[in-house]
């Protein structure tokens, strides 16, 4: 298959990026403790609060705490801050923890982060489609946004005339749409929305299905509707990008803001109470204004087993796993910094790209790194197995030749990639207040996204300074 002559020919220059100057809070710039250390939360005494997790979630909350001047410890259970939002540096390459992609119209994020300094690199606004060994990639493109371009997929096999249209309509209704209203309206799956918003099958299981697995890990499209709506509109305003330094710049930009010495590594919360934390070692951290959780759900239902559950779903649809596999390349087999999904409906791949064209600090110079996504587990497959299996499974998309020479970097598998999204849920988030001086955060706790967790974590660290009748200025 000759990709490259297939090829379309995308903009010299990538859609500009939009600058955000967000009113970021203006902390003292530290880094964490030392593990085990006894931190005193930047306040000094021994009245502050707690925070066990160090995710999105729990460093939001920090920083508003912080903003507040309200002391805190914020206890991590692992060597290092972030939680899923992390970025490993392997042989010069820079490998993301997993699929993921920042969108910069996440509104919550505008607030909280310094997009400058994160210095975000744009993805081309639309994918490449494979549909089967032979073909050409198909362009889907922003039809508000490339107008021109979008003409040259109207007739492609990647959906109707009628979907393309009903494409562009449902981008403008979720653009105009609040966020408020969006997020109360009747609520069904995605599956069912998309029909009733009239797509057909064609366009859905071609595009809509393996490009929404990407940011759901939900092939079987059950998340809700009210989710899908939500993202939708991010998508319609803002830019996907991925910072210069990895997707792990996002977690770090927060932890470097927090006061020194509130930051406890390596401190595993075995109990909590409602206004202590005991760890796994036996030692109690007090946290007299309150204890904010900020763990994933798996773990806060462990550490408080009387937490008020969401109704019971269907075992069978609630698992939000992926498996991401990173491999070095002499050279990439696309030019374009663009996603490209598998449409075809066959195979273990569901999307991948050359992070390197999007940014070409995630590689060595000269080099390229391959980025490709699993939805599930593939909980009985080898790493080796599943590597070899992609390698052959995307020779078939462009050629053996193309992929001969390309070296399995690492392999990751997320067990629990994101929360269950099918409904019912409470997408517009959920009282932080479980218990008297107890507080939970976190995209279990509001929706799954990183607005998500950053505005749980906010929303939290406002209930505590709230109660405790301190300041919210």
């Amino acid at each position: 298959m000759h990709v490259h002559a297939a090829r379309p020919v995308l903009p010299a220059t990538p859609p500009k990026l939009r600058r955000h100057h967000a009113a970021a809070l203006r902390l003292t710039v530290t880094r964490a403790a030392a593990p085990g250390s006894d931190a005193t939360g930047g306040g000094g005494g021994g009245n502050k609060a707690v925070i066990v997790g160090g995710g999105l979630a729990g460093l939001a909350a920090a920083n508003h705490l912080a903003s507040m001047s309200v002391p805190f410890t914020l206890l991590e259970a692992s060597d290092r801050l972030g939680g899923r939002v992390a970025t490993d540096e392997v042989d010069g390459y820079r490998l993301d923890r997993g699929f993921q992609i920042f969108l910069t119209a996440y509104p919550e994020c505008r607030r909280l982060l310094d997009f400058p300094a994160l210095r975000l690199r744009p993805f081309y606004p639309g994918a490449l489609v494979f549909l089967g060994a032979g073909e050409p990639f198909y362009l889907l493109s922003d039809p508000f946004r490339l107008p021109l371009r979008s003409l040259s997929a109207v007739f492609s096999p990647v959906g109707t005339l009628a979907d393309k249209l009903l494409v562009g309509l449902a981008r403008l209704r979720a653009a105009s749409t609040p966020d408020d209203v969006i997020l109360s309206s009747p609520e069904t799956t995605t599956a069912a929305h998309l029909e009733k918003l009239g797509f057909s099958p064609s366009i859905v299981e071609r595009f809509l299905r393996p490009f929404l697995a990407g940011i759901f890990f939900d092939p079987a499209l059950d998340t809700s509707s009210r989710l899908f709506e939500l993202v939708f509109k991010r998508l319609a305003l803002g830019d996907n990008a991925l910072p210069e330094a990895g997707i792990g710049a996002i977690a770090s930009q927060l932890a470097d803001r927090l006061p020194a010495g509130s930051v406890r590594l390596n401190s595993r919360a075995a109990a909590i109470g409602q206004s202590s934390v005991t760890l796994d070692t036996g030692e109690t951290v007090s946290g007299e204004l309150g204890v904010i959780v900020a763990v994933e759900q798996p773990e806060a239902e462990k550490l408080l087993p009387q937490l008020p559950t969401i109704p019971a779903k269907p075992k069978k649809n609630s698992e939000r796993s992926t498996v991401c596999l990173y491999f070095a390349a002499d050279k990439a087999a696309v030019q374009d910094p663009i996603l490209l999904l598998n449409g075809s409906g066959k195979g273990i791949v569901n999307n991948m790209f050359f992070a390197t064209n999007v940014a070409p600090s995630y590689a060595p110079p000269g080099r390229s790194l391959v980025s490709v996504s699993l939805v599930g587990s593939f909980a009985g497959r080898s790493d080796a197995d599943l590597a070899g299996e992609v390698v052959t499974e995307l020779a078939g998309w462009f050629g053996a030749g193309e992929v001969a020479s390309w070296t399995h970097l690492r392999t990751y598998r997320i067990g629990f990639a994101q929360p269950d999204q099918t409904p019912p849920t409470s997408p517009a988030g959920r009282d932080p207040r479980v218990g008297d001086g107890l507080y939970m955060c976190g995209d279990h706790w509001c929706y799954a996204t990183f607005d998500g967790a950053l505005v749980s974590g906010r929303r939290a660290a406002e209930a505590l300074a709230k109660d405790r009748g301190l300041s919210l200025a």
